[in-house]
């Protein structure tokens, strides 16, 4: 049960930092994913700084550091409130419940992540299989390499991207460096870690919605159904989890309804957990993926705009405090975690995803919560629209309805329109309407949550007047039963299959990793010696050989070296080892021995270098192993390539 390791580095860290600066309850338990990947995103540069080294226990030792100082501060301001404030009782943060109300909360969170649960190995085929998609081994890749090296700091990790010592180099790695803590503990190996991971930010999903909506004072038939619907939108989590994989994007947005359940303290103030939390909880999306953060401003100008319209209450005397140290807080532990992300910004604005739907069919698909879906999720989709009209009628979290119309409207213009206007309000996204669609589905959990909680207490009301001695209790229960039922027959289960049918697009045993390679991959690394690398291709799954197996390959991406780098030379001139003396230099240089050539590609119309197309009719290149998937070539001349010197190959495998 090794891979329970990383459950319990998503949630430990936060409940006892959360804990100490006095959230308590359904926020707590929503609050510690978002609070664990801030005090990771802090940690990175505090820590890489001082030059002490990123593992488990130097990073123990920083969460306790924080969580003494956040306790001392919640306990000097809450005494300081007190004196100067005893009116100002710490007030509670949601609704109180009955023990009833809790339980029904946590039936729906229990059921939404049994549906996502479900749905994740049904889809993947379990928790060993390799993701095939074109981001895959670059995560990887940089999980096992800060594992590693012990530091987690973006300047470090150029290796891995093709750019050795680019200093300047920036990629989000919060997410990275959280996994590098348990990879590799207990014999938890690198696609376990990577696919518990993925399953356990599905976790987050349900247990956030009903935390937000708690908070938020959504009746608990309201909260228990948004959270039990909440992973069953096919565009999140799934599409970005087979398309991409978009693994720290969809662990950012699948944390945004724990941080707006915080923003609730914001409103009603308790002592410092709003302000230190948020602040956290800022750097820890930052640190995911940038581009979160401006999804969080976006929800928080429209709660800013639904108060000053007196939508939502708020005593400014007591929130303002708060407020201004909200503000300060997200700057400090923000700002300089995404300043350094404009090493990049260029490549991410420019980046272009061509129109995939007509004005009409983009509208469509808005309407249904069904982004980039080949047929609507009418089970859920059509009585989610229902809801966000119950929730304009009933006046409740209407800046929740105006974030569906920001976020959908986007989508729907995104996807089936290219303008200049469109192409930069979308820019920070990558201009991908995937990853904006992906914005939708909470605005729908939430919707679907009223419209239960409104037909519930209708049917009530008419079944009432029928059986007079029925309390009106239990007509609301069967009516919740009745609705349940009815949806999750119709869309079989909270749409598991079909949810599951998407996911198995990134998880087929191939073609880019089948079980072939990596049996080379094995090979290889009972042979491959430190510090010497293997030759290989942009194209095929060998970028997966340090990930899986780390044996350190030429080429680290399926994007390839530039041609002016050693990489990218030997791509193309490899086979011309005999005719030009260049070839065999770099290879000493890069203390490369041995040539993996494997068959499947990462794309169809992708193909490796010309100098690795045809090893096999040059007598320099001796066959040591092959099976049907790939191919490992011993390179003449280079067996002691490394000075400590290398096992003899042992003839062809099987």
């Amino acid at each position: 049960m090794n891979v329970l390791l990383v459950v319990l580095a998503f949630w430990l860290p936060g409940l006892v930092f959360g804990a100490a600066i006095r959230l308590r309850g359904w926020l707590l338990a929503a609050a510690a994913p978002i609070l664990t990947f801030g005090i990771v995103s802090l940690g990175v540069p505090v820590l890489g700084g001082l030059g002490i080294r990123w593992n488990t226990l130097d990073v123990a030792v920083w969460t306790l550091v924080l969580s003494a100082a956040g306790f001392g501060l919640a306990f000097l301001v809450r005494r300081f409130t007190a004196r100067r404030h005893p009116d100002w009782a710490d007030a509670a943060a949601a609704p109180a419940r009955s023990l009833r109300a809790h339980l029904l909360i946590g039936a729906g969170v229990f059921a939404g992540s049994l549906v996502g649960v479900v749905t994740f190995l049904r889809g993947t085929h379990g928790l060993d299989q390799v993701q095939q998609g074109w981001d895959a081994p670059f995560h990887g890749n940089l999980v096992r390499w800060i594992a590693e090296h012990g530091d987690a700091r973006p300047s470090t990790v150029g290796t891995i991207a093709n750019l050795p010592n680019q200093t300047d180099y920036f990629y989000p790695d919060t997410y990275h460096a959280l996994l590098a803590l348990v990879f590799d503990k207990a014999g938890l190996a690198m696609m376990p870690t990577l696919n518990m991971a993925a399953l356990t930010v599905i976790l987050c999903v349900p247990i956030g919605v009903a935390a937000m909506c708690h908070v938020w004072r959504m009746p608990p038939i309201a909260v228990g159904a948004a959270a039990a619907v909440s992973a069953s939108f096919t565009n999140f989590p799934y599409d970005s989890l087979w398309r991409g994989p978009l693994w720290p994007y969809v662990a950012g947005v699948a944390l945004i309804p724990a941080m707006l359940a915080l923003a609730r303290l914001l409103l009603e103030p308790r002592g410092i957990a709003g302000p230190v939390a948020i602040g956290v909880g800022v750097a820890g999306l930052i640190g995911l993926h940038t581009s979160v953060a401006f999804v969080v401003v976006v929800y928080f100008l429209l709660i800013l705009l639904a108060v000053l319209v007196r939508f939502e209450r708020i005593d400014w005397r007591r929130s303002a405090p708060s407020l201004g140290a909200t503000i300060a807080l997200a700057v400090v532990c923000g700002l300089p975690l995404a300043l350094p992300s404009l090493y990049n910004a260029g490549g991410v604005t420019s980046a272009s995803w061509s129109s995939e739907a007509t004005v009409s069919g983009g509208l469509g698909e808005t309407l249904t919560f069904s982004p980039m879906a080949d047929f609507p999720l009418w089970w859920i989709g059509v009585p989610a629209f229902i809801g966000v009209i119950f929730l304009v009628r009933h006046r409740r979290m209407l800046w929740m309805v105006a974030a569906y119309v920001v976020f959908g409207g986007l989508f729907a213009a995104t996807v089936s329109l290219e303008t200049p206007l469109i192409h930069t309000l979308t820019g920070v996204f990558y201009n991908d309407h995937y990853r904006i669609g992906a914005l939708v589905p909470l605005a729908g959990a939430v919707a679907f949550g009223e419209f239960t909680d409104t037909a519930c207490r209708w049917f009530a009301r008419k079944a009432g007047a029928r059986l007079p001695n029925v309390s009106a209790t239990t007509l609301t229960a069967v009516g919740v039963v009745v609705l349940l039922v009815l949806v999750g027959g119709l869309s079989r289960g909270g749409y598991v299959g079909r949810n599951a049918a998407r996911l198995q697009y990134g998880y087929g045993g191939g073609p880019t990793v089948s079980d072939a390679e990596r049996a080379a991959f094995s090979w290889l690394a009972t042979r491959v010696k430190p510090g010497e690398r293997v030759m290989n291709g942009k194209a095929d799954g060998s970028v997966w050989m340090y990930a899986l197996d780390g044996v350190q390959p030429v080429e680290w991406t399926f994007y390839g070296a530039e041609g002016d780098t050693p990489a990218g030379y030997l791509g193309v001139y490899l086979d011309d080892i005999d005719r030009f003396p260049r070839v065999r230099e770099l290879l000493t240089d890069l203390k490369v021995r041995y040539v993996f050539v494997g068959n499947g590609m990462v794309t169809p119309d992708q193909k490796n270098g010309p100098g690795l197309r045809a090893l096999s009719t040059n007598p320099e290149f001796k066959v040591v192993f092959r099976n049907p998937g790939a191919t490992v070539y011993e390179i003449e001349g280079q067996q002691g390539v490394v000075s400590s010197g290398a096992a003899p190959a042992s003839g062809t495998g099987r």
